[in-house]
C-alpha cells in the first residue's frame, strides 16, 4: 500500500492519478484533462507518527478555534495551508458506540458503531463540506453547487449559509425524503427538480458548472474527499490506533469509499497504524452496479437504473468508481448488495436500539449480518459499522418524495435561465 507524499517542505497540489498531470489547488477543477478526477495531494508531515498522534490527543481537549472539529483536527493531512481560515461548526467529533444487542443480531461479538449521522446537519457530509466550502471562499466563489438525492443539500446549503455564499441545488425527482428538503430550503438554497435521477443531475450540474460560475461541491470535489477522510481518521483514534479487523459502511457514490481507502493509505504509510482494516462497501440490491462490478474482478464498470427504498444510496453510475475501485484492492475488501427488505429490518433493529438512522445507514448493519452468515466476516473479529445519516433525516415512510412541487430543468439553458432570474 504505497502512498505519494510530496516532500515535506512542498505545497499541497492537486493531481490526477491516471495520468500523473499536476495543478496548483488555486483552481476550481475536479477533473484533469484527461476527464479523470484529481485528487489532493499533501507534503509529508514533518513530524514522526508518535509525534503527530500527540498532537491529535492534545487537540481533544480544545474549547475555541477551528481544531475543536473532528475534521481540523486533523489538518496536517486534511489541508495543511499556514493561512486557512475554516469554516467550521465544528463537524466531526461522532461517537463510537458500544450496543450488545446490535452485535448479537449481526452476529459478532466486538462490534462498535460510528454513527456520522450525529454531525451538525445529520450526516457525514459536513466533514467533506467544511474543507470544500473552506476551499470555495479561498479560490473566491460567490456560488456553490450540488446535486444531491438530499444529505449533500442540506449540508452545502447550511455552510454556504454561513459562508455568506449562494447555493444551488439539484434534486432527482422522485423519492427525496423530506426532511432532507425541508433542511436545505430552510438554509436558503435555490432548489431545483431534474426530470431524471441522481446521475442525470449530476451529469447536467458537471457540464454548466463552469459556465454558470458555479463551484461544484459533490463528492468528485477532491477537498471534499478530504475531510470525508477524517472519519476514518477519527475512529483510528477512538480505537487507540489499534485498527479493527473490518470497516463497513453504505455506498452510493463511493465518495466514502475512495475517502476511506486514502485514509489509510496515508495512515499506513506515516506509521499511525500497522496495518488497514478490511473495508466492506454495502450497496442496496437495487441500486448496486459497484458491487456488479466486484463480482467480476472489476473487469467491466457497471451502470444501472436505481431503484431502492434508501435513498441516500439510490445511484446507478457512481463517479468515485476509480478511486474507490483502488480503495477496495488495497484493503483486500469487499463489496456486497442486500435487498431492501434486509436494509429496513436492520434499520428496525438500529432503531428498536435507541440508536436510530435512516435507512441507507442500515445497509452496512445489514450487509455486515450478510458477511457473518456467509463466512467472510468472523464472529471474533472487531467490527466497525458506519452509520451515515440521523433518524430524522427520513421522518415520513420510505418512498415519499419531498421534491413534488419544485421547478423542475431539463437542460443546462433552463437551469442557467432561472438562476439568471434569481431562481425560484
Amino acid at each position: 500500500m504505497s502512498v505519494p507524499f510530496l516532500p515535506a517542505d512542498g505545497v499541497p497540489t492537486l493531481v490526477c492519478e491516471h495520468c500523473g498531470r499536476h495543478f496548483p489547488t488555486s483552481t476550481p477543477r475536479t477533473r484533469c484533462d484527461c476527464d479523470h478526477l484529481v485528487s489532493l495531494l499533501h507534503p509529508r508531515p514533518h513530524l514522526p507518527a508518535s509525534a503527530l498522534r500527540q498532537r491529535f490527543e492534545a487537540r481533544l481537549g480544545v474549547v475555541g478555534g477551528a481544531e475543536r472539529s473532528g475534521v481540523w483536527r486533523y489538518r496536517e493531512l486534511v489541508f495543511p495551508v499556514t493561512d486557512l481560515r475554516p469554516l467550521t461548526w465544528p463537524e466531526g467529533n461522532t461517537p463510537l458506540l458500544h450496543h450488545p444487542a446490535l452485535a448479537v443480531w449481526a452476529g459478532v461479538r466486538r462490534l462498535r458503531i460510528k454513527h456520522e449521522g450525529l454531525n451538525p446537519t445529520g450526516s457525514f457530509k459536513d466533514r467533506g463540506m467544511t474543507v470544500g466550502i473552506t476551499q470555495a471562499r479561498r479560490v473566491g466563489a460567490s456560488a456553490v453547487a450540488c446535486a444531491s438525492t438530499g444529505n449533500t443539500a442540506a449540508s452545502l446549503a447550511a455552510y454556504a449559509s454561513a459562508a455568506g455564499l449562494r447555493s444551488v441545488v439539484l434534486l432527482p425527482a422522485g423519492r427525496v425524503a423530506a426532511g432532507k428538503l425541508d433542511q436545505a430550503r430552510a438554509y436558503g438554497a435555490t432548489i431545483l427538480s431534474v426530470g431524471g435521477d441522481f446521475d442525470a443531475a449530476l451529469a447536467l450540474l458537471t457540464a454548466s458548472a463552469e459556465r454558470l460560475g458555479l463551484y461544484l461541491l459533490n463528492s468528485i470535489n477532491p477537498f471534499r474527499i478530504e475531510g470525508q477522510k477524517t472519519i476514518v481518521l477519527e475512529l483510528l483514534q477512538q480505537y487507540r490506533w489499534r485498527p479493527p479487523d473490518w470497516i463497513v459502511f453504505p455506498a452510493g457514490n463511493l465518495g466514502n469509499t475512495a475517502a476511506f481507502g486514502k485514509a489509510l493509505r496515508e495512515a499506513v504509510a506515516l506509521g499511525l497504524i500497522d496495518r488497514p482494516p478490511r473495508l466492506a462497501a454495502v450497496q442496496a440490491a437495487g441500486a448496486a452496479p459497484f458491487a456488479q462490478s466486484f463480482r467480476d474482478g472489476f473487469a467491466h464498470r457497471h451502470r444501472v437504473q436505481a431503484e431502492t427504498v434508501a435513498t441516500a444510496i439510490r445511484i446507478g453510475n457512481p463517479a468515485s468508481y476509480e478511486r474507490a475501485v483502488r480503495s477496495i484492492r488495497e484493503t483486500d475488501g469487499v463489496v456486497i448488495a442486500v435487498p431492501d427488505e434486509e436494509i429496513l429490518e436492520a434499520k428496525r433493529a438500529v432503531d428498536g436500539a435507541g440508536v436510530g438512522c435512516e435507512s441507507a445507514s442500515a445497509a452496512s448493519l445489514a450487509g455486515l449480518r450478510r458477511l457473518v452468515r456467509d463466512g467472510t466476516v468472523d464472529p471474533d473479529q472487531a467490527v466497525a459499522v458506519v452509520l451515515t445519516g440521523h433518524f430524522l433525516k427520513e421522518p415520513s415512510p420510505p418512498g415519499h418524495d419531498g421534491a413534488d412541487g419544485l421547478p423542475v430543468v431539463e437542460g443546462v439553458e433552463d437551469l442557467e435561465a432561472i438562476l439568471a432570474e434569481g431562481g425560484p
